[in-house]
């Protein structure tokens, strides 16, 4: 399982008291679109340490898993956009979706002496975001289906 450690690409300044984190599972449909995944978040990660504001970041990869995980903190949200509306992360991002099979991200805010966020508490996260994201699309679904129901009932 390769991990790219955290990084600190810039310093919290003085005036910064709080941290957005961002944490995101990223799980690509296929072992052969791996290489083009792991290649490719290579050059994001490059990107990231000399993005204006990027307070921290780390990349766990499992490619046999065909799953990517990462973490990263900015000093605000205006900040972290930036970095992702950037060349070269806009384009590696839209270039990748065709090969994803599922993406997840989660945002919360730390102070800044709190940083480095450790991969558990990351992982705990997203994993209670998933929870709480399927949960809301079974429920939808079957909304959806109720609403159809009623509809042929009628």
């Amino acid at each position: 399982m390769p991990t790219l450690p955290w990084t600190t690409p810039n310093p919290p300044r003085a005036e910064t008291g709080s941290a957005l984190v961002m944490a995101s599972r990223l799980e690509v449909r296929s072992l052969k679109d791996v290489p083009k995944f792991f290649l490719r978040s290579l050059a994001a990660w490059k990107q990231v340490r000399g993005a204006q504001g990027a307070l921290g970041a780390s990349l766990i990869a499992n490619p046999l898993q065909r799953t990517f995980w990462t973490l990263s903190a900015w000093e605000n949200r205006e900040l972290l956009y930036a970095y992702a509306k950037t060349e070269p992360h806009k384009s590696i991002m839209t270039g990748l979706l065709p090969t994803m099979r599922r993406s997840d991200f989660t945002f919360w805010e730390v102070p800044v002496g709190e940083l480095p966020i450790t991969w558990a508490d990351a992982k705990e996260r997203l994993a209670r975001h998933r929870a709480e994201q399927d949960a809301r699309n079974e429920r939808d679904e079957r909304d959806s289906g109720q609403a159809d129901t009623g509809r042929a009932a009628s």
